[in-house]
């Protein structure tokens, strides 16, 4: 008896010390697996490790070679001979060109091994030449009509005067739309509807403000959703509104159909943030207006390796600003500049678009119309026209994690690549600028283009407007 006891107690202890072992083992897995989850993202996120990121940019670990001191100074800058004049942009009625844009970066690899560069400023210029042209002849959009006596008029009808200040792309895609010969009065006919509120306007408005926008527009959509059957017929598929302005956004939470299925042209297109979706939703470039023609760059002098100017409104600028701060070839200013800033940006090789309160500013459109390549740290920031312009031929993005190495990366860059990547600027900044009338090619075509390419959706059954109570 006395045997059995000593064998049962024998039993349990083992049984209980098992459990112990497998109580310890359970949060040490978890560990792990948490531990390796995040070394992946990082991975998967910064040059610190070997790999080519999305920039194009294939890196060693900083300590497999040492800093560069002193990066090659291009003391003069010549336009490369390889810029034909006729070949920045061929006219509609020209044959197609036999090749897409080329120069030297022919190659997945750069000349030096380090920087990678898909050629051409296009995903594929034949299509998108052909596609343009299409869009240019057939495209038709049906704008919901205002009175001109309401006492909100002025948030619905383009404006008269020239509009100016970072939310400038709003207005002047409103106003250019309006005259323009995508405009149709017959909805049948139309392959978008245009939802014609100014965010910009509506926020300014003393009536409206921040606080009521969101009202605002949920009783817009059920003024039109009454009077007319365009929108209960899709569930606001097929509709389409522009907001440049960062509220944009949660403006449309109270009617969630505008969220989910309408189609926001957007400057702060953040595919990380809720209320942008990436691929429905369309990319507006923030760019501040200008009346005189891009400068003559044959002669610039850009002295300095990187450049960037702006206030300290996020981690991001903060972390620029603290490792570059006092170095002589990246100039980081922050405040009021001493030197007029166009010159600054004739004067530098690479300037920074660098991200604030949002992923979007007028930086990238800066930096181009001065022939700088610009050097995008914005995490997640969905582009302008990326569906259309090969990002990687003309710029350079840097994931913030990396803005230790953002020397390092620019001086790895080649003299004959930083060529190739600065004439492909010179091609594309006609994209983006303004004008009114609009010319080919330029940024309201741009956007024309985009939405083209989304005027086309699934039509589900939809039996009313689901508008929230809040």
């Amino acid at each position: 008896m006395a045997r059995s006891l000593l064998l049962l107690y024998s039993l349990s202890r083992r049984r209980v010390s098992d459990s112990f072992r497998g109580l310890f083992f359970v949060p040490t897995t978890l560990a792990l697996i948490t531990s390796l989850s995040i070394l992946l993202y990082i991975s998967s996120t910064s040059n610190l490790f070997a790999h080519p990121n999305q920039t194009g940019l294939r890196f060693k670990h900083s300590t497999d070679y040492p800093l560069i001191s002193k990066p090659t100074t291009i003391s003069i800058l010549q336009v490369p001979s390889f810029i034909r004049k006729d070949e920045e942009y061929p006219s509609l009625d020209l044959p197609r060109p036999a090749k897409v844009d080329g120069g030297p970066l022919n190659n997945q690899t750069g000349s030096n091994g380090n920087y990678v560069n898909n050629t051409g400023v296009f995903h594929d210029r034949d299509i998108f030449l052909e596609n343009y042209k299409e869009m240019n002849k057939s495209f038709k959009i049906y704008v919901y009509p205002h009175n001109k006596s309401d006492s909100f008029a002025h948030a619905f009808l383009p404006v008269k005067f020239e509009p100016g200040g970072n939310y400038a792309s709003e207005s002047y895609f409103r106003k250019v739309l309006m005259k323009n010969h995508f405009i149709t009065k017959d909805p049948s006919k139309a392959d978008l509807f245009f939802l014609p509120f100014s965010i910009a306007r509506l926020r300014h408005d003393p009536r409206v403000g921040v606080e009521g926008i969101q009202d605002f527009i949920k009783d817009y959509i059920v003024n039109i959703s009454q009077r007319y059957p365009y929108w209960n017929r899709t569930g606001g598929a097929g509709h389409f509104y522009v907001a440049c302005h960062s509220i944009g956004r949660s403006a449309m939470e109270k009617v969630q159909e505008v969220k989910f299925n309408a189609i926001q042209v957007g400057c702060s297109s953040s595919y990380f943030l809720s209320g942008y979706v990436s691929h429905k939703d369309a990319s507006l470039p923030q760019i501040w207006p200008r009346q005189v023609e891009p400068p003559d760059l044959a002669s610039s002098k850009r002295e300095k390796l990187a450049f960037f100017a702006g206030s300290i409104n996020s981690p991001v600028r903060l972390k620029l600003l603290q490792a570059w701060r006092n170095d002589t070839d990246i100039f980081v200013h922050f405040g009021r500049l001493t030197t007029p800033y166009d010159k600054a940006l004739l004067g530098s090789k690479f300037c920074l678009h660098v991200k604030g309160f949002e992923v979007n500013t007028a930086h990238i459109g800066d930096s181009l119309f001065y022939g700088c390549v610009p050097v995008i740290i914005a995490n997640h920031y969905d582009l302008p026209f990326s569906d259309i312009l090969n990002w990687k031929g003309f710029s350079i993005v840097i994931a913030t994690l990396d803005i230790p190495l953002l020397k390092e990366i620019l001086q790895s860059i080649s003299l004959n690549d930083y060529l190739e990547l600065q004439s492909n600027v010179l091609k594309v900044r006609k994209h983006f600028q303004w004008h009114f009338p609009p010319i080919d090619y330029d940024a309201f075509y741009m956007v024309m283009y985009e939405l083209w390419l989304r005027r086309s959706f699934i039509r589900v059954p939809f039996s009313g407007l689901a508008v929230s109570s809040g």
